[in-house]
C-alpha cells in the first residue's frame, strides 16, 4: 500500500468530520471580549487542534477494541480499522505517537489544559473498556466530552467559566447524547444488542423522555442566561436560533432518521450550518456592541 494512502487513512481515522466539536474551544473566546486578541485566538485555535489530535487518538483505541461488532453497524463497517483497508496495530501505535506528542505540547501551552486533555483521555479509555456498556451513564460520558471542551477553552486564555455557561453546555452535550444512542437504536432495531448490548437497555419511548426533559431544560436554561449571566440582556436576540436549532435537530431525528453524528448533521443539514453562523454572528455582535 502507498505511503500517501496510509498517511490519508490514518488521518480519516481520527475523524476529521468529527473536529466540529471542538469548536466549543472558541466560546469562552467568544463571551470573555478575546475574539479580537491575535496571541489568545492563536492559543486557542492551537487548542483546538491538540484537543482534536487527542480525541482523535481515543476513536482510534475505541475502533481498535470495537473493530469485529463495528462491522456489524451498516455505516461503521466502512471506517478504516473496521474495513481492514488500514492495519490496526499500524494505527494503535500512531495514535500512541500523536497522543503523546499532544499532550507534550498541552503542557508546553498550559499544565492545567494538559491535565484536562488527559482526564479526557483517561475517562474515554475507561469508556471504551467498561463505561460504555452502562446504561444512562454511557450517555453522560458521552455528553462530558462537550464540557471538558468548554472547559479548554477557558483555562487556554484564563477565563472563568459561569455557573449558565456550563449549564448550558451540559444540557445541550446530553440532549446530542441521546440523540445519537436514539439514532443507534432506531437503526439496528432487532439487531442493536448484537452491536452494542448497552443498547437492549434503551426503548424509543425512554430515549424520547430523557430527551423531552433534557431539551425544556435547555431553553429555559439557555433562556435564563440570556438575561441573568451579567452579559447584554439583548442576548434575548439569539433564543430563536437556539429554539429553531433544537426543534431543527429533532426534526431530523425523527423524520429523516438522522441524528448518530452532531458533526456531519452540522456539515450536511443547510438548516442547522446556517443557524449556527447566525447564531454565532448575532452573539459575537451583540456581546461587542452592547456590553
Amino acid at each position: 500500500m502507498k505511503v500517501t494512502r496510509v498517511a490519508w487513512l490514518l488521518f480519516k481515522q481520527l475523524r476529521p468530520r468529527q473536529w466540529t466539536k471542538n469548536g466549543l474551544l472558541f466560546a469562552a473566546l467568544i463571551f470573555s471580549f478575546q475574539f479580537t486578541h491575535f496571541h489568545e485566538l492563536l492559543l486557542v485555535t492551537i487548542g483546538f487542534f491538540l484537543f482534536s489530535f487527542v480525541s482523535g487518538c481515543v476513536y482510534i483505541l475505541n475502533d481498535f477494541f470495537d473493530r469485529e461488532a463495528d462491522r456489524l453497524h451498516p455505516q461503521k463497517k466502512y471506517r478504516p480499522i473496521a474495513s481492514g483497508e488500514l492495519n490496526a496495530y499500524l494505527a494503535l501505535w500512531f495514535g500512541l505517537i500523536l497522543f503523546c506528542f499532544s499532550l507534550f505540547i498541552a503542557f508546553y501551552l498550559n499544565p492545567l489544559f494538559c491535565l484536562i486533555l488527559g482526564a479526557y483521555a483517561i475517562l474515554n479509555v475507561f469508556y471504551s473498556f467498561k463505561l460504555k456498556h452502562i446504561v444512562i451513564i454511557d450517555v453522560m460520558i458521552i455528553a462530558s466530552g462537550f464540557v471538558f471542551r468548554a472547559l479548554s477553552g477557558a483555562v487556554l486564555i484564563h477565563v472563568s467559566i459561569t455557573s449558565w455557561f456550563f449549564l448550558c453546555t451540559m444540557l445541550l452535550s446530553l440532549f446530542l447524547a441521546i440523540s445519537k444512542r436514539r439514532h443507534e437504536v432506531s437503526l439496528l432495531k432487532d439487531t442493536k444488542s448484537t452491536h452494542r448490548k448497552v443498547l437492549a437497555n434503551y426503548s424509543l419511548p425512554l430515549l424520547d423522555q430523557m430527551n423531552m426533559i433534557v431539551t425544556s431544560s435547555t431553553l429555559i436554561t439557555y433562556s435564563l442566561f440570556t438575561f441573568f449571566s451579567g452579559y447584554t440582556t439583548y442576548l434575548m436576540f439569539t433564543i430563536p436560533f437556539v429554539i429553531y436549532g433544537i426543534f431543527r435537530y429533532l426534526y431530523l431525528i425523527h423524520h429523516e432518521g438522522k441524528g448518530g453524528s452532531p458533526e456531519r448533521v452540522l456539515l450536511e443539514d443547510k438548516h442547522i450550518l446556517v443557524t449556527v453562523i447566525l447564531y454565532v454572528v448575532s452573539t459575537v455582535f451583540l456581546l461587542y456592541t452592547f456590553s
